[in-house]
């Protein structure tokens, strides 16, 4: 559940700043690329395990969210960037891995509405029962057995989202 998604993301971040530290203090090179080397596994399982909680922030908008997600990563690479150019490479490095270290301790905390979170327990939300009034003339209503049924759901904003179900007769 999301839960082990959340641990999970916490655990590859963590793994992925110290192994950045490590990296930092490596006096030769093939300590320096064996490092690299789990450090490379780890930022793709932790890119992995961000993608595999992106959905359910909010399902409806899950493109923007990832996007959003996606832009993050890129402004984290310029903010590195910037760190590269200002300090020396070794305190750069440092810098990184105790913000890859502080972002793991933040997955914790993580709580997305309606899943489990790492600290906490399922909360349910609750969902105000909201009434569509059907305009359609009874004429109109199921002449066409093969068009698909179409309700809106709200979430605890008011947000509604199309659920569309295909249910065709034989």
């Amino acid at each position: 559940g999301m839960r082990g998604r959340l641990l999970w993301q916490s655990i590859c971040l963590l793994i992925e700043g110290i192994m950045v530290i490590i990296f930092a203090f490596s006096k030769n090179l093939a300590t320096a690329i064996a490092v690299l080397v789990f450090f490379s596994i780890f930022v793709q399982a932790a890119e992995g395990s961000t993608y595999g909680i992106v959905p359910y922030v909010n399902p409806p908008i899950t493109g923007s969210i990832s996007g959003i997600v996606g832009a993050g990563g890129n402004t984290g690479a310029v903010a590195f960037g910037l760190c590269f150019r200002q300090l020396s490479a070794k305190m750069a490095f440092v810098a990184m891995g105790i913000m890859i270290v502080s972002s793991s301790v933040l997955s914790l905390v993580i709580f997305i509405p309606g899943q489990s979170s790492i600290l906490g327990s399922r909360e349910e939300t609750i969902v105000e029962d909201k009434e569509i009034v059907d305009t359609s003339s009874d004429d109109e209503k199921g002449t066409d057995t093969a068009s698909p049924d179409n309700s809106l759901e709200y979430d605890e904003e008011g947000l509604a989202a199309m659920q569309i179900n295909n249910t065709r007769e034989s």
